[in-house]
């Protein structure tokens, strides 16, 4: 699983002493776990009766949950690349920027400008879509099929292009 390799490189980063590795990966656990935390309390919830064993097991995040953690890190990191950008912080965005590099080895393999062109044609196509004001269908159809392999961003512009 995703949890158990992000652990395992984790190890190897700490005793190969690769410094940003070893913090980039510690937040992205660090995360993993919050997440893992927030499910565990919203089932606790909805179930009172649930003992602690099954309340771990149940609790513990999917291959997708964890991908979209990954996903949210690397999004936040990209934020953050804009933001020192701004303030002339190179050495900043270089961090950042190198921690991302550490991140998408966590990510599901992306898909090009031209495979998310040819999926939000073929988005358009299906829902025989015509105007922007069908781009909210457009993105409800698309969005699960290309979910954790493309940027939101990339796909809101593919089919903003497609209805203009």
């Amino acid at each position: 699983m995703l949890k158990e390799e992000i652990q395992q490189d984790l190890k190897e980063a700490l005793k190969a002493k690769r410094e940003l590795e070893v913090s980039t990966l510690r937040l992205l656990n660090s995360a993993i776990l919050n997440k893992e935390k927030e499910k565990r309390y919203l089932i606790a919830k909805a179930n009172q009766g649930l003992k602690e064993e099954e309340l771990a097991e149940k609790s513990q995040l999917s291959e997708e949950e964890t991908t979209d953690v990954v996903s949210s890190e690397i999004k936040k990191r990209k934020e953050s690349v804009a933001g020192f950008e701004k303030g002339g912080r190179k050495d900043l965005v270089e961090k950042e920027s190198k921690e991302i590099e550490i991140l998408k080895k966590y990510q599901p393999e992306q898909l090009s400008e031209e495979e998310i062109i040819k999926l939000a044609k073929e988005a358009v196509e299906k829902l025989k879509a015509k105007e922007i004001k069908d781009m909210g269908k457009v993105m409800s159809e698309l969005m699960p099929r290309v979910k954790g392999r493309a940027d939101g961003g990339l796909v809101s512009k593919a089919v903003k292009e497609l209805l203009s």
